[in-house]
């Protein structure tokens, strides 16, 4: 959760000097690229079980394309990082439901009327901060991604209960690579690019940590202690993300998005206890 947490303040780096396009599917492209060499290197195969392959498309369009793209178009469109870490604050939650749903468990009502309660959180939240009364675009942007990173994290962690977790990211991202390497390209030779210090460590950061290392302990534990279970550990991300856009982007948030956040904590945490 530490590695990804910096996620978002790294992506406003990395747009600082690069194409939001470039930046989501770069990342993606650079750590197939890396992963590709880790699985030559300890001479893994580069793909998974030809029957495994559709539980690797799913990660590959959570993971890998779905949250990136959607989270670095709402930072784009103007979301703030603290405003996007608050909406992403019910990932546990989603994380959850999709393990229960997956696993075939049948939860208490308990978990469903916070899993409600937590979604009603974030609606009120959102729709308080735009004098329309509407969601924005941005919002809903972040409701994608947080839908693919839930369904990217459960089909992982499943996966990752017979396989390495580093294996697994890098065969999604491998599986990736004959649509991210040439989009990443084509991105590179058409869009304008100010590649200062900040924007290449924002880069740097996404492609590699948030996509490929902090993969690898995530899987590993989601598929040591039960993907619901482990999912609990998502519960200081958003605290932590609002942390660093504090620190290093100088962002200032004000009540209702600290009431918000803490709302959404409450909620989740009761999920956890009640998901069986």
């Amino acid at each position: 959760m530490l590695a990804f947490s910096g996620s978002f303040p790294a992506t406003v780096y990395a747009m600082k000097g690069f194409d939001p396009w470039l930046v989501a599917i770069g990342r993606a492209a650079l750590a197939g690229a890396i992963a590709a060499i880790c699985l030559k290197v300890t001479r893994r195969p580069l793909l998974p079980p030809r029957h495994q392959w559709p539980a690797y498309a799913l990660i590959s369009l959570g993971v890998v394309f779905g949250f990136p793209v959607f989270s670095g178009l709402a930072l784009d469109l103007g979301t703030g990082t603290a405003h996007a870490a608050v909406v992403i604050a019910l990932l546990p939650a989603a994380t959850a439901a999709c393990a229960v749903l997956r696993a075939g468990e049948r939860p208490r009502p308990l978990f469903w009327t916070a899993c409600t309660a937590g979604a009603v959180a974030i609606s009120a939240f959102t729709l308080t901060q735009h004098q329309a009364g509407t969601t924005s675009w941005p919002d809903l942007l972040l409701v994608g991604a947080l839908l693919s990173a839930a369904v990217g994290y459960t089909e992982g962690g499943r996966l990752a209960r017979q396989t390495p977790g580093w294996q697994v990211i890098s065969h999604a991202l491998v599986l990736s690579l004959p649509l991210t390497a040439p989009v990443t390209a084509f991105l590179a030779l058409t869009t304008p690019m100010t590649p200062a210090p900040q924007a290449v460590a924002g880069f740097a950061y996404v492609a590699l940590v948030s996509m490929f290392l902090g993969f690898i302990p995530w899987y590993a534990g989601l598929a040591a202690g039960g993907i619901a279970r482990a999912g609990q550990t998502q519960l200081t991300q958003p605290l932590l993300t609002l942390i660093w856009a504090w620190v290093l982007l100088g962002e200032r948030f004000g009540t209702a998005t600290v009431v918000a956040a803490l709302a959404v904590l409450v909620c989740v945490a009761i999920t956890q206890r009640a998901r069986t």
